[in-house]
């Protein structure tokens, strides 16, 4: 199979999640670098992309603090869970799970 041909309907996207990851530390160091300059200009989902990239995760846990104080709790979760910081996704999971309560026991 041509994977080129097959990956061109998706050219001009963004980025596709292959499960690679960046191995030489100075190129990490480098990206992570690029993630905070990006993160710091608000550029969040460019920053995200890098640090899932990198597999840095204190920068993926200060993504998943801006999605909390955003107001998205599942995309704030996602990436506790990816960074691991299960410090901050144990609190989500105990929000999430009463709101999930709410509508399974609410009476019309």
């Amino acid at each position: 199979m041509d994977y080129k041909k097959a990956f061109e309907r998706f050219e001009n996207q963004g980025f596709i999640k292959t499960g690679a990851r960046v191995t030489d530390s100075a190129d990490k160091a480098a990206l992570n670098r690029k993630g905070n300059t990006l993160f710091n200009q608000g550029d969040i989902e460019g920053a995200k992309r890098i640090f899932i990239t990198t597999g840095y995760s204190d920068g993926i846990s200060r993504v998943g603090d801006y999605y909390k104080a955003s107001g998205r709790l599942l995309d704030a979760l996602k990436m506790y869970w990816t960074a691991p910081d299960k410090t901050k996704a144990q609190p989500l999971i105990e929000q999430l799970s009463e709101i999930v309560k709410y509508f399974i026991y609410k009476e019309d």
